[in-house]
């Protein structure tokens, strides 16, 4: 039972504002305190992808099950493009969706405004400009990630371009990485998203923006620049002085492409069950969560020693067959991924470290925005 000052959640992300919904619908009472002046503040209204292939339901289903409405912009993409180290384009595609477009940010349309009003809507008090630096009663941690595993630095464009989606592979475009092109109805986002290399983002976006207009006719009208940063991490009981940790401040994020809006969803829907019913966080998401998080670090290990072969091989199996199901086994536990899992765990941190950025005279994304929004509190657990 909440006390009489209510659950407290610390951080007005998709996690963070989940777990608020949830618990206001249960009939708590529920504030969340956001330290920045709005929601979104690492977004800029770009494209993001809500992948839709690690579960059995359609991650729209998934959210109405949570109890989310879909007030915000979105749109499935059955089909794209997957360039191979040659440059040479193969089609993937699904009879659902392979994943849905939608908007990150303040503005009207993106998935974060339109959490915070169903929030509002629920009767959950927000509360903006509010650090906080002690943890006391029923609260959650819900602060977004402390430190970037991954970046993504890239343009928000107008275009007269057709809809499309288009992914690139090579450590010139994005080491250890992808790029990407997203484009629908007129505005576009296209970005190298990087594991490493982050001290050299601006040549890396300068190799992205050519390949994309030389191989997808990439064209762009007044351009924006953007940069966004990730965590990555296999907590072990996600408790932090025995508050539930969710989302990125948790570190619930796919290794292997930094897919992470399905976890933090499920990580809030989790954490709010266990206050709501009396149950144990810890033990739900190490059920429910930890098999796909571990599987995603051994598909980072096998792809990091795939090579260029290795990847026009697999890129080629993807167009050949109905994308979401082969990727849907890709992400599923088995016997051999479990037996892979100890190497690759081994492996997983010095994967994860970028050795090119010691942040001393360096500008970029993390350096210049990620520092300053590290949640002032004690970080292991």
């Amino acid at each position: 039972m909440a006390n009489q000052k209510g659950i407290t959640i610390v951080g007005a992300g998709p996690a963070g504002l989940t777990c608020a919904i949830v618990l206001a619908q249960a009939g708590k009472r529920v504030i969340v305190r956001e330290w920045h002046a709005d929601i979104g503040h690492r977004f800029h209204d770009d494209f993001q992808g809500l992948e839709n292939w690690t579960g059995s339901m359609d991650a729209l289903e998934e959210l109405a099950s949570t109890g989310i409405t879909t007030g915000f912009a979105h749109h499935g993409m059955n089909e794209g493009v997957v360039f191979d180290s040659q440059a040479k384009p193969h089609r993937v595609h699904g009879e659902r969706p392979l994943f849905y477009l939608l908007r990150r940010g303040a503005g009207e349309g993106t998935l974060d405004r339109a959490l915070l009003d169903q929030a509002i809507g629920a009767g959950v008090e927000v509360c903006f400009n509010d650090r906080v630096t002690l943890t006391s009663g029923e609260m959650v941690l819900a602060g977004g990630p402390r430190r970037a595993d991954i970046i993504a630095v890239g343009e928000i464009f107008d275009t007269d371009m057709e809809d499309g989606a288009w992914l690139a592979f090579g450590s010139e475009l994005a080491p250890k990485g992808y790029a990407y092109l997203l484009v629908h109805e007129g505005r576009g986002t296209v970005a190298s998203c990087m594991f490493s290399g982050f001290r050299d983002q601006a040549e890396h976006l300068a190799a992205t923006l050519a390949f994309f207009e030389r191989h997808a006719g990439l064209r762009m009208q007044n351009p924006r620049p953007f940069g966004g940063f990730g965590n990555i991490r296999l907590p072990r009981t996600a408790l932090q002085g025995g508050y539930p940790v969710i989302g990125e401040h948790a570190g619930f994020q796919d290794a292997l492409a930094g897919f992470g809006l399905r976890y933090a969803i499920r990580s809030g829907r989790l954490a709010a069950e266990s206050l709501i019913n009396g149950t144990s966080y810890a033990d739900a998401w190490q059920q429910e969560l930890r098999p796909g998080l571990r599987t995603g670090v051994v598909n980072r290990f096998l792809f990091n020693a795939a090579g260029r072969r290795g990847m026009d091989f697999l890129i080629r199996q993807l167009g050949r067959a109905q994308t979401p199901s082969l990727l849907a086994r890709a992400y599923g536990p088995s016997l051999p991924k479990r037996l892979l899992f100890p190497m690759a765990r081994h492996r997983f941190r010095g994967q994860m470290n970028d050795p090119s950025c010691n942040h001393q005279n360096c500008d970029c994304v993390w350096c210049q925005h990620g520092e300053q929004g590290t949640i002032s509190m004690a970080t292991q657990w």
